[in-house]
């Protein structure tokens, strides 16, 4: 996800904290950042400037998927505000705010750019797909075929099939974002919650297994007094079975004894009644 990327590269970048820098302030830290390359002052200027990164993120956020988020957007121009400030040359007579912003854009868009795997020919042939469906919807006052859509692009059906399964294959979905409401009316579900898990057990079998749990719980309460006991120390507690025999005040060749009855009583109900 662009997030979770954005965020662990940002790891190493420095604080930005947040304050009000005047005309007359950002002239004097200019001054001191270029004849000492001060930290301080550079960290001022960031500062100062850092509403053109977010009006650059907040521009771009809004022709960028559900998925990518403005904060993110404005973290990556950040690292290009602070490029452009250390590259930054008065002497060439140009204005700060233009040149930071173009280096503010780049740096945003080539994070966005890091994060998409899909080749540049197949987003452009997504743009030309987009934009002559458009077209077509407009002219013909419904959907376009594929063969009215292949004809608009000058192309085969085949090849404008093969592109739609590309550009499909190509979408990216945030895990995280809400899906639409489930079945059950018990709200929305992300695509995470709908991706099995392998290492996840086996519903089905966990239930049986709960099932004959809760089943031998049940014939273990119809033993005797001392199996009872005797079965609930030694398969619930792990008290071996000299430590039993000293809670049952008995020596351990009874505990056995006990262990033992208890142990077939439960196995001729089991087969009784086809469990085993």
């Amino acid at each position: 996800m662009y997030r979770s990327a954005v965020s662990s590269a940002a790891v190493d970048r420095p604080p930005i904290r947040t304050g009000v820098v005047d005309a007359v302030e950002l002239e004097d830290l200019w001054r001191r950042y270029r004849a000492s390359g001060d930290a301080g002052a550079r960290e001022r200027l960031v500062i100062g400037y850092a509403h053109l990164a977010r009006r650059v993120a907040r521009q771009l956020s809004a022709r960028m998927p559900p998925h990518v988020e403005e904060a993110d957007l404005i973290s990556s121009g950040l690292v290009g505000l602070i490029s452009a400030i250390e590259r930054f040359r008065p002497r060439r007579r140009i204005r700060f705010e233009p040149y930071a912003v173009r280096r503010i854009r780049g740096a945003i868009l080539d994070d966005l750019r890091a994060l998409d795997w899909a080749p540049r020919a197949m987003r452009a042939r997504a743009r030309d797909i987009d934009r002559a469906n458009v077209s077509l919807r407009g002219t013909l006052e419904r959907a376009p075929t594929d063969a009215e859509l292949a004809a608009e692009l000058e192309i085969g059906t085949d090849e404008l099939q093969a592109s739609l399964v590309q550009i499909s294959g190509a979408r990216i979905a945030a895990l995280d974002e809400a899906g639409p409401a489930s079945a059950a009316g018990d709200g929305q579900v992300s695509l995470l919650d709908t991706l099995a898990d392998p290492r996840a057990p086996d519903p089905a079998r966990v239930m049986d297994a709960t099932e004959a749990k809760d089943w031998l719980a049940d014939l273990v309460t119809g033993l005797p007094a001392g199996e009872k006991l005797g079965i609930g120390l030694y398969y619930y507690e792990d008290l071996t079975l000299r430590e039993i025999g000293e809670v049952l005040g008995v020596g351990p060749t009874r505990t056995a004894q006990l262990h033992t009855a208890a142990v077939r009583r439960l196995r001729g109900w089991l087969q009784a009644d086809g469990r085993i």
